[in-house]
């Protein structure tokens, strides 16, 4: 079992909370963009078992008067990983303190969010996979017996003092779930990935969100930007700040599907969501390697792009889509994708052997 590390005296004193961030500084979001987020789980669209199973959770910890269990949420960005965790203090009633696991780079910089949780509040890490190792070992007794352990004095004389901490709940969000480690995963009781939306679910979140950005929409244009969406809100969101700000020079505010249909094109999405950037991957697959199989840095390479632009940004989706295969040799282009790009798939080979 991994040591648990212990603070200084002098460590606290150059942790002391008026250092910390501000709360607002931490949280910062644009005004319409927390005004399209859900305020309470129950007006959430989609993640409904998710949404089921946490109301319990809460509802039980709220009859109990006892602290919810630490939540884990793991899934691809943009898929309501932060609204959670603004929702669930909202219905339980109790404060939230926001950081992110990239800034707490020292158990020093984590004190303060420690110190100052009250009763059962929730503290919420986003990308908790970024913790460095000895501000995570240093969360372990933090969450599980709500204690920090800190040094008096120096030398031989130096002894451990066990803080007390108000009992409270850590909400940890991450997109990359492996990176964390087994002690730090075992310490959530609640774990739950969130998948992505449907055609439907996101029709109702634009047109919900339409009405609050005060733009008129018609149905058939709302869906039109949900199946450019990828199966993500916020790309919903986004396409639909663009399609509001088009309407409102073109056409006073009114969004209709043949509007909707040229903002879209003059950003270059297409009708299955893809950017210019999915298509030139796509392209440079088929007119540089033939169609593929090629490896993922030659391709880089050929576009003049980092490779972990590609794998992280542009290939979920791509292979999600169904129009990519990852292969032992490579990328490679499916029969969808040829005919998307308007290209006749060739006759399949047969596979060669791969040397050792």
């Amino acid at each position: 079992m991994p040591r648990e590390p212990i603070l200084s005296a002098e460590s606290i004193e150059a942790a002391a909370p008026a250092s910390a961030p501000s709360r607002e500084t931490l949280a910062r979001l644009r005004d319409d963009e927390i005004a399209l987020r859900p305020r309470h789980m129950g007006e959430m669209v989609g993640q409904r078992k998710v949404a089921e199973r946490l109301a319990i959770a809460v509802d039980a910890a709220r009859k109990r008067k006892e602290p919810l269990g630490h939540i884990l949420l793991d899934g691809p960005p943009g898929l309501g990983k932060t609204t959670f965790a603004t929702c669930i203090p909202r219905d339980l009633g109790v404060a939230l303190q926001i950081t992110s696991g990239a800034v707490l780079t020292a158990p020093k910089d984590l004190l303060p969010y420690l110190t100052n949780a009250e009763e059962g509040s929730v503290l919420f890490i986003d990308e908790i996979h970024r913790l460095p190792k000895a501000v995570e070992e240093f969360m372990y007794p933090a969450m599980e017996d709500f204690r920090v352990d800190i040094i008096l004095g120096e030398g031989a004389g130096a002894r451990t003092v066990n803080m007390k901490l108000r009992p409270f709940t850590v909400i940890g969000a991450t997109t990359r779930t492996g990176l964390l480690s087994a002690p730090l995963r075992d310490r959530f009781q609640i774990r739950e990935h969130l998948e992505f939306y449907s055609i439907a679910e996101l029709s109702e979140i634009i047109r919900r969100n339409a009405a609050r950005l005060r733009v008129v929409i018609d149905d058939e244009a709302a869906e039109k930007i949900a199946r450019c969406s990828r199966g993500t809100p916020r790309v919903a969101n986004n396409r639909l700040r663009w399609v509001r700000d088009y309407s409102t020079v073109k056409a006073n505010g009114h969004a209709s599907l043949e509007l909707t249909d040229a903002a879209l094109a003059m950003l270059g999405i297409d009708e299955l969501g893809l950017d210019p950037q999915d298509r030139k991957y796509l392209e440079t697959i088929l007119r540089v390697f033939h169609g593929g199989p090629a490896g993922v840095e030659a391709v880089a390479h050929t576009m003049n792009t980092a490779t972990d632009t590609l794998t992280d940004e542009v290939e979920p989706f791509l292979l999600r889509s169904e129009l990519v295969v990852r292969t032992p040799r490579g990328r490679k282009l499916t029969s969808k994708a040829y005919e998307h790009l308007g290209e006749t798939p060739p006759e399949s080979e047969p596979e060669l052997p791969l040397f050792q």
